[in-house]
C-alpha cells in the first residue's frame, strides 16, 4: 500500500517493481486495487538525490500495458494467482507544481515537505503527518490523483536519482486517513531486477527464466531489462509498517 491522502475503503494486490538505472537512477512500477469513495491522491516517498529539481523525476505511461505484473508472477510457475484484484490475497509559497498526464493520472513530483502547500488542497497529507516520521524530511515525493470508485488502476511508472547507493528502495510505508501506526496489514509482492548478493537470506526467490519469457519488455518504457532474472518477495499479513530496501551490488 502506500500514503493516502482520503478515505479509502479497502486496498488490495500491491505489487511493486524496482531497479536501479542508469546514471544514479531508480525505476518504480506500482499497481494495487483500491476502493475510494472520492477524489484522492497516492503519495509515494522516495529517497532522492540532494539538489533533485523539478524535472529530474520522469514519468511513464502505462495504460498499454496494464497486466505487467500479471506476467511478472508468471515467471514463478510454482505459484497461482487470483484473477480477482480485491480478493484475499507546513507550507511554502510558490507556484503550481507541473502537473504531467499519464494515462489515467494526473502526476507530480513534490520536492520537498514544504512543497505540498502547491498542490490542490484534495491531494495533500494532513498537516502533522510528517512531524510523526522525521526520517523523511529528506524525502521527495510522488504524487498520483485517484478518481472515485472500486477499480485495479494501470500501473504507475516513474524514475528518480535515488540518494541510496547500491540499494533498491520500495515505498510501503502505509498512512491512511493521517493515521500513522506502528504494524499494518499488507498485501504485497515486491519484484527487482539487478546483480544481487545475500537475497535469498531476505527473502527473495529468483525466478527460473529471464524476463524476457514471460514479460513484454518492448512495453516498459526500458524499465524491464530483457536480459535479467527477476527476484520477488511476498509480504502477506502484518508488518512493521514502513519501506522495504534491498541492498543490490550493482553491474
Amino acid at each position: 500500500m502506500c500514503c493516502f491522502t482520503g478515505k479509502v475503503e479497502e486496498v488490495k494486490n500491491t505489487r511493486i517493481f524496482a531497479r536501479l538505472g542508469e546514471h544514479g537512477n531508480q525505476v518504480l512500477i506500482y499497481q494495487m486495487s483500491v476502493n475510494a469513495p472520492q477524489d484522492l491522491a497516492m503519495v509515494l516517498p522516495i529517497p532522492i538525490k540532494e539538489g533533485t529539481k523539478e524535472d529530474a523525476v520522469r514519468f511513464f505511461d502505462f495504460s498499454e500495458y496494464d497486466g505487467v505484473f500479471e506476467d511478472l508472477w508468471e515467471l514463478f510457475p510454482v505459484y497461482t494467482y487470483s484473477a480477482d484484484p480485491f480478493g484475499a490475497s507546513p507550507a511554502a509559497a510558490g507556484r503550481s507544481l507541473k502537473v504531467v498526464s499519464v494515462g489515467a493520472y494526473d502526476a507530480s513530483f513534490v520536492p520537498g515537505i514544504s512543497d505540498f502547500s502547491r498542490l490542490d488542497a484534495r491531494f495533500r497529507l494532513p498537516e502533522g503527518v510528517w512531524k510523526k516520521l522525521p526520517g523523511y524530511a529528506d524525502f521527495g515525493f510522488a504524487v498520483f490523483k485517484l478518481k472515485p470508485g472500486r477499480s485495479q488502476v494501470h500501473p504507475m511508472a516513474f524514475s528518480f536519482p535515488t540518494a541510496l547507493a547500491d540499494t533498491v528502495f520500495f515505498p510501503t510505508l502505509h498512512i491512511h486517513d493521517g493515521e500513522v501506526h506502528a504494524k499494518e496489514t499488507f498485501d504485497h509482492a515486491l519484484y527487482l531486477q539487478g546483480p544481487a548478493t545475500n537475497l535469498a537470506r531476505g527473502g527473495w526467490q529468483e525466478s527460473p527464466g529471464l524476463a524476457v519469457t514471460k514479460v513484454k519488455c518492448g512495453l516498459t518504457h526500458g524499465m524491464i531489462r530483457p536480459e535479467l532474472h527477476v527476484y520477488r518477495q511476498t509480504m502477506r499479513g502484518e508488518f512493521d509498517n514502513g519501506d522495504v530496501v534491498a541492498k543490490v551490488r550493482t553491474a
